[in-house]
């Protein structure tokens, strides 16, 4: 059993954080009601902000590059493409 725990533990990484005196209450309390250990909601907290906010910087880098190779549209020409779908879109059907 000691070998699947180190086996488990090599897979992981080790970090320190420093909370806030309240946030680190907060955190204690919050373990105590859920009977979870404060580093597993600690654990859930970052995974969930990482898988969060990844996706979000990966698309803002890829936008980014897209304005430095010089593939965008004019903002005017998006608006008028929006203004004539809305215009379309309002017209009686005949």
């Amino acid at each position: 059993m000691l070998f699947v725990y180190e086996e488990e533990m090599a897979r992981h990484e080790s970090i320190t954080i420093r909370l806030s005196r309240e946030l680190s209450e907060k955190l204690d309390h919050l373990a105590r009601q859920t009977g979870r250990q404060p580093s597993a909601l600690a654990i859930e907290a970052v995974t969930t902000y990482v898988e969060r906010e990844l996706p979000i910087v990966e698309s803002i880098q890829r936008g980014l590059a897209d304005v430095r190779a010089g593939r965008v549209t004019p903002h005017a020409e998006v608006m008028d493409s929006i203004d004539a779908l809305i215009a379309a879109a309002q017209r009686p059907e005949s």
